[in-house]
């Protein structure tokens, strides 16, 4: 265990992140319940620890398009909107069935682009979240796809929720941002198509050549998001001051592994900047 993974054991405010494909069963793209109840039951063991916990989930277009029969994800925004205003409901309403057989408050709070950049908005949105954590309440946070159509038209916003998820550790102040994905973390090259691609397990500085190492792969008909959007995203955290692991989703005691400061998945150490603007990078 390296000084620095074990440092991760310090770490008081902790962002997690899980994208679409995640939550669900491949075979039938429905909701994993099961998954979905290990997820809360460990994100109440580390509030219960004393740390404060947001989860940022994805998942509602993939919901609402079940729930309404549609087996791909649809390509007309009226339904993709559709899909997100009824898949929300059913999520959300999963989600606090189970937080409260934990005995845990939870909170939906829904965002949009505009959130950010309008100061007001972005001051609001800050206190909303400050409250919550002081009152000691897990909010759940999701883009609000119902009324903004950037992220699901793929327009750069919040690229996915792996932004949104490195904005909101901006905005409550957090030192360590976890993003579950269905891949162990970076590696030189998409390790489905090359078997030769090596695993990176920790970054201290970004340049071309990592970025070039995570060009775009996502192959999910559920999620939207790649390794270009969790590498910004990693940019937005690590600037803002937090440290940032991508690890995989299929094994979700990952989750207290790298708390405990275990060499799980890529770390992205944290590397504050003082001229760091988060606005140049959602626009």
């Amino acid at each position: 265990m390296s000084s620095y993974r074990e440092a991760l054991k310090d770490r008081k405010k902790i962002v997690i992140k899980i994208g679409s494909s995640s939550l669900m069963h491949p075979e039938t793209g429905k909701l994993d319940l099961v998954k979905i109840e290990k997820l809360v039951r460990i994100l109440c063991d580390v509030r219960n620890s004393g740390k404060d916990v947001v989860l940022v989930s994805s998942g509602a277009i993939a919901v609402g398009r079940m729930a309404i029969g549609l087996n791909e994800r649809p390509d007309e925004l009226p339904v993709k909107q559709a899909c997100a205003a009824i898949g929300q409901a059913r999520l959300m309403m999963i989600y606090q069935k189970i937080f409260a057989e934990y005995s845990q408050i939870a909170a939906q709070v829904l965002m949009t682009k505009y959130s950010i950049i309008n100061e007001i908005s972005r001051q609001n949105a800050e206190n909303t979240f400050k409250e919550l954590l002081r009152l000691g309440a897990i909010p759940v946070v999701n883009e609000n796809d119902t009324v903004s159509t950037d992220e699901i038209q793929h327009v750069q916003t919040f690229g996915d929720n792996d932004r949104l998820s490195a904005i909101v550790s901006y905005l409550i102040g957090a030192d360590l941002l976890i993003l579950l994905s269905d891949i162990d973390g970076l590696y030189t090259d998409d390790p489905k198509l090359n078997k030769d691609a090596r695993f990176i397990e920790e970054v201290r500085e970004f340049d071309e050549e990592l970025f070039r190492m995570g060009r775009t792969s996502s192959s999910s008909n559920v999620g939207t998001g790649g390794m270009s959007a969790k590498l910004v995203a990693a940019q937005i955290a690590t600037y803002s001051g937090a440290d940032m692991v991508i690890t995989n989703a299929d094994n979700l005691d990952n989750i207290a592994k790298i708390i405990n400061g275990e060499n799980v998945g890529t770390l992205f150490c944290s590397n504050r900047k003082d001229n760091f603007d988060l606005l140049k990078m959602i626009e």
